[in-house]
């Protein structure tokens, strides 16, 4: 039964807390009763010096009469009657003072000593000095303590009831931290519970504090609506992948169906084998494109990052693309400084680049421009591409980077709606985001990426970074 109860991490947390506590409380108690104790001592200690002190001296002023006086008025005008004196001549006998006889444990001068003494028939803790006069008297000089006897006893027992309530209040501490814990655990794991059952909406719990609970249900309830989130992104998916590959697997079979059945030479039956691993080809691309977004949303690239100089990439895609763009009666222009310093994954950022163009390019009506525009600012880089064509509806900007999105006016062009959800893994991956805005006409999809603090002169990519710049994938959006 023990071990069960303290098996429970609320258990064993409330224990730690009574323990320390209660440690703490106790020493701080005894700390103070020890100090205080010390100080009445010191107290007494001290009336005792002053007092032989001034006796000493008027044995130097005026001998064994004018310390008999001063001791006789010192006992007259004591009204605490707290003063013990006793004074022995060189026979040992008693021949001032108001004490009836020397104590035996007194012996040895320069000593204190606390004992009991019998003064007016009642018997007192008392707390001596001894002090060797010249001609062989001895100067015996106290003080009762019972005053102080009696003050410690009921400091002790003041402090006895506070450990006590200590002890209280201790408890009461723990039961309420173990409640207050154990609230917390508890709805955590009845979410967690309602989580594993299949309720993704069930969340932790928030009471409106604002404490560190409150804090810690609402990184948790953030973690679940990520979660929720991600099991739709792959709900819809693999509803894309199921809708969006059946009509190509579907035209591919029917190809070599039709071919099988009805080819009637070896030149036809060729052409729709070619046809059917074209569409094959399209479907692997798709895979291929869903496989990069997830490498490059998991981090892996980013151990490739390097700085480099982009204002020579962009050069490249405006040549390699303005060729497209002729063939379709557009131009292609680049606005830019003549350096870009930046940190990142070369083959990444010019993937993502032609995304946008082909894009950009594939929406644009004929007769018209697509420009690219690159502006900086001390801590970030915008790299635009604008056209003008039809743009993105304003409902539709906020699914448009959702991985098979494809709107009303894509619906007839080539494409399975990747190349936004890639263009916007490789700007997260590189610590920036995507920024789709209505260029009226037309749209302006902004890669926003941070800025290189500095790019070493003459050098841009790595070796590897440069080898990796070399193949061009797109996943058609």
């Amino acid at each position: 039964m023990v071990a069960r109860v303290l098996r429970s991490a609320g258990v064993r947390l409330a224990l730690g807390y009574a323990l320390v506590f209660g440690i703490s409380a106790a020493m701080l108690i005894l700390v103070l009763w020890i100090s205080g104790i010390n100080i009445l001592t010191r107290q007494v200690d001290a009336a005792i010096d002053a007092d032989e002190q001034g006796l000493a001296e008027q044995w130097k002023q005026g001998g064994p009469e004018a310390l008999f006086e001063t001791i006789q008025s010192r006992i007259a005008s004591n009204a605490d009657n707290d003063s013990i004196y006793l004074v022995l001549d060189p026979k040992g006998d008693v021949v001032a003072g108001n004490l009836d006889s020397w104590p035996d444990q007194v012996s040895k001068t320069g000593q204190v000593y606390e004992i009991s003494v019998n003064r007016n028939g009642k018997l007192n803790q008392a707390r001596f000095h001894r002090y060797d006069l010249p001609a062989g008297y001895a100067l015996l000089v106290g003080r009762e303590v019972s005053s102080r006897v009696a003050l410690r006893t009921l400091l002790a027992e003041v402090l006895a009831w506070s450990m006590v309530l200590i002890g209280l209040l201790s408890v009461a501490g723990a039961i309420l931290l173990k409640k207050l814990f154990g609230r917390m655990v508890s709805q955590v794991s009845q979410t967690a519970d309602a989580i594993s059952s299949g309720d993704l909406t069930r969340r932790v719990a928030i009471s409106g504090r604002g404490d560190e609970f409150d804090r810690m249900a609402e990184t948790i309830n953030d973690m679940l609506d990520r979660l929720n989130r991600l099991m739709d992104g792959v709900r819809q998916v693999s509803n894309a992948i199921a809708h969006d590959l059946r009509t190509p697997i579907t035209r591919a079979r029917a190809r070599l169906e039709d071919a099988s059945m009805h080819a009637g030479s070896a030149e036809q039956l060729r052409s729709a084998i070619d046809r059917a691993v074209s569409d094959l080809d399209g479907i692997t691309n798709v895979f291929h494109a869903l496989l990069r977004i997830s490498e490059i949303e998991a981090g892996a690239r980013r151990s490739a990052f390097v700085r480099l100089d982009l204002r020579p990439l962009l050069d490249d895609l405006r040549d390699l693309y303005g060729a497209a763009a002729e063939e379709r009666g557009l131009s292609l222009t680049l606005s830019a400084p003549a350096e870009l310093p930046a940190l990142g994954d070369r083959e990444l950022i010019q993937q993502a680049v032609a995304n946008l163009l082909d894009n950009a390019i594939k929406f644009s009506p004929r007769q018209k421009s697509v420009e690219i525009v690159v502006e900086q600012t001390a801590d970030t880089m915008m790299l635009a591409v604008r056209d003008h064509g039809a743009g993105i509806p304003v409902g539709d900007v906020s699914r448009a980077t959702e991985r098979f999105f494809r709107g009303e006016a894509a619906r007839n062009t080539p494409g399975f709606g990747l190349g936004l959800t890639l263009v916007r893994a490789v700007a997260q991956l590189h610590g920036g985001t995507l920024e789709l805005q209505d260029a009226n006409p037309g749209l302006r999809a902004t890669l926003v990426l941070p800025r290189a603090s500095e790019l070493r002169a003459g050098r841009g990519a790595s070796p590897r970074a440069e080898a990796e710049g070399g193949t061009l994938a797109s996943a058609e959006g």
